[in-house]
């Protein structure tokens, strides 16, 4: 397993970013995944964007503008906007999947 830098934004309700940085991964988190945020969090270096809050699904395509390489989950209750979705590489309800168990999947 290889550390990976994961960038967490919203509010992290069911403390995904704890259990993926217990799964050995740099984490960093933002409240609001808007494009100032996200560049100080470091989301042109990391590997992997993680949204906990759907209401902040535009921060998608900020995200993968700033680097198209990212992986993008989302990690919250609720439905993704349409526009987001083809964005997302996967889309994980928070009462179906346990953090850690996520967390263990991210760089498989």
């Amino acid at each position: 397993m290889s550390e990976l830098h994961v960038v967490v934004s919203g509010t992290d309700a069911y403390d995904i970013g704890d259990a993926i940085s217990d799964a050995g991964h740099k984490v960093t988190t933002v409240d609001i995944g808007n494009r100032p945020s996200l560049e100080e969090g470091g989301i042109v270096e990391s590997d992997v964007y993680v949204l906990t809050d759907v209401s902040q699904a535009t921060s998608i395509p900020v995200a993968k503008d700033l680097n198209p390489e990212l992986k993008v989950v989302v990690y919250a209750d609720g439905s993704l906007a349409d526009f987001a979705r083809g964005q997302a590489d996967l889309a994980l309800d928070p009462d179906l999947f346990d953090p850690a168990d996520v967390a263990a999947e991210l760089d498989a």
